[in-house]
């Protein structure tokens, strides 16, 4: 059995083909439109791309956003133009497929547990670090929803009172600090301090800091530059004051991380494990989580989305 997962972020839409171990056996990719019949028709020709090569039965949406109950819905997405909408009846309709959608996150986390690095685990966290910060938690392989089917929405848990200004409506957000979009706004701040150091990120922005990306800065502390490795210990710093936050109301065995950012975790993750483990209620008398990267890396959305297509289509087998 074939599913197509497609993962819908804030800066990208990314779909794939997924079996029934997990494996990624084709791909299709778009920016993200900025309104909602766009986005939507980037979903179905991306999707429809895929059907043409293989025979697929369901599809699975991972959503930056708040998914209704019966998970065929978004109510509200911080980076996406989805407001109350009935995504997957629309999309369903159009496809002739079977449709179900899961918070991005929690689509991660569900695919680590499944085939990826909280395998094995009973309490495990999922932070998932991209354009902002997604999270879940998962008990006994069951995805954690909160009452109302949003919790838990770890990246827009406020760290810094009026600090930066959050797409979501508040200012101060972890995800503000601790994010692909974070690392960018840190090294533009140190850039505004000092505009005439001479470092490979300043003459890659030469005077245009738009041109600043966390992808850029990543780079650029990889290659040594001085300035863009402080924007890496700010984030490293967050990371860890976050996961200890995280460790404190969960106690968890096992915190993944996940997302685009996680793909740079050498420049950072140590660092991370370092402030957790000195900033988490009763430090030097409790066991830590595990604090281990995504295996299934930015792939893990579209898995954990295409995981529960499959169950979705599945379970319509069996009622037939």
């Amino acid at each position: 059995m074939l599913t197509v997962g497609v993962d819908v972020g804030g800066t990208s839409v990314r779909a794939g083909v997924v079996d029934a171990y997990g494996a990624i056996l084709d791909t299709a990719v778009a920016p993200t439109p900025s309104g909602e019949a766009p986005l939507e028709d980037a979903i179905v020709a991306e999707v429809k791309d895929l059907a043409s090569r293989h025979q697929v039965t369901a599809l699975g949406l991972a959503v930056a956003g708040f998914v209704t109950a019966d998970r065929r819905g978004v109510r509200f997405a911080p980076h996406l133009a989805w407001r109350n909408a009935d995504v997957a009846e629309r999309i369903s309709g159009r496809l002739g497929l079977p449709v179900v959608l899961e918070h991005d996150a929690n689509a991660a986390a569900l695919a680590e547990y499944r085939f990826g690095a909280a395998r094995g685990t009973r309490v495990a966290a999922l932070v998932a670090l991209g354009t902002g910060i997604g999270g879940a938690l998962l008990i006994d392989g069951e995805i954690f929803r909160g009452a109302y089917g949003v919790a838990p929405e770890l990246g827009h848990l406020r760290v810094v009172p009026d600090g930066r200004p959050c797409p979501c409506g508040k200012r101060g957000c972890w995800e503000r600090y601790c994010s692909g979009t974070a690392l960018a706004a840190t090294a533009v701040e140190m850039l505004a301090r000092d505009p005439g150091c001479s470092t490979l990120l300043a003459r890659e922005a030469a005077g245009d800091m738009r041109a600043v990306t966390g992808r850029k800065v990543a780079g650029a502390a990889l290659d040594g530059d001085p300035l863009a490795q402080r924007a890496m210990d700010e984030l490293a710093k967050w990371l860890g004051q976050g996961l200890a936050l995280v460790a404190d109301v969960y106690d968890p065995e096992v915190i993944v991380i996940g997302g685009g950012v996680s793909q740079s975790a050498p420049l950072f993750l140590d660092d991370a494990r370092e402030h957790y483990a000195s900033l988490v209620t009763g430090a030097g008398h409790r066991p830590l989580a595990r604090i281990r990267t995504a295996q299934l890396g930015d792939d893990a959305g579209i898995v954990g989305a295409a995981s529960l297509a499959a169950d979705l289509a599945g379970r319509r087998l069996n009622t037939r």
